[in-house]
């Protein structure tokens, strides 16, 4: 799109006279650039498993460094592209930077909503492919009965509905009858290990565990999903998908 956009509308002053190659690879070698440094940042997310702790704050500061860096290896490749003896001035270091954001800022404001309407109707349709499942599958057997003790409360995994980790303490919901809230002591990560023993307990979130015997309607939005369980909504994050999907299937 930038290849495109740049090359067959030149935006910005086009001075051929400086050019050591055609303008045809100076305008790919420029699109190519971003390419390059928004590979790197995925394999760095991937790594880091920077989605897990994901928001929009980090989006807009992912944004704005990637249309920095990318402006900066612009003015750095300059030497390569133009002749011209002030390739290293100051005037053309504000020059690249600038236009990579409004370039860049062009991009967002178009690809962020089409993504946004993907993604919600992405997660839309498997909801509703899901909540065929709940009925059939989820309610039907229970696994065995027993107490989980953290500290000094005792529950029991069968009124388990959710928990939500609020710093080093952990929200517990029991009871699907008459919920009640029980602020405990402990991490989430501490009770998703006396709790592994049940599948059908699911880690949803980086902040959430869900008893899935309990969920009564899967809806899909732009982040994921939303589960209803009685009056609450738990989310189900992006990267948490494929596992709750796998489980809802299963045989």
């Amino acid at each position: 799109m930038t290849f495109l956009f740049n090359y067959a509308f030149e935006p910005f002053n086009v001075e051929y006279t400086e050019h050591k190659m055609n303008y045809f690879w100076i305008t790919l070698i420029h699109s190519l650039t971003p390419v390059i440094i928004l590979s790197f940042l995925f394999i760095i997310g991937s790594i880091w498993k920077l989605e897990e702790k994901w928001n929009v704050v980090k989006e807009a500061f992912l944004i704005f460094s990637f249309f920095l860096m990318v402006g900066l290896v612009q003015f750095l490749i300059r030497d390569l592209i133009y002749d011209n003896p002030n390739n290293w001035s100051l005037q053309y270091l504000y020059e690249e930077i600038r236009n990579t954001f409004l370039v860049g800022t062009l991009f967002v404001l178009i690809l962020i909503p089409l993504n946004f309407n993907r993604l919600n109707t992405k997660h839309g349709n498997r909801a509703t492919l899901l909540n065929n499942a709940i009925g059939d599958k989820l309610t039907t057997e229970y696994p065995k009965t027993n107490n989980i003790k953290v500290n000094d409360f005792e529950f029991n995994n069968n009124q388990f509905l959710f928990a939500k980790a609020e710093g080093n303490y952990t929200e517990v919901y029991l009871n699907a009858q008459n919920p009640t809230k029980k602020l405990i002591r402990t991490t989430l990560k501490n009770l998703e290990t006396l709790l592994q023993a049940h599948p059908n307990i699911l880690k949803t979130h980086r902040s959430y565990l869900v008893n899935c015997n309990y969920i009564e309607k899967i809806e899909g939005n732009a982040q994921g999903y939303q589960l209803h369980i009685g009056n609450y909504k738990v989310p189900v994050s992006r990267n948490k998908i494929q596992k709750f999907n796998s489980y809802m299937k299963r045989e």
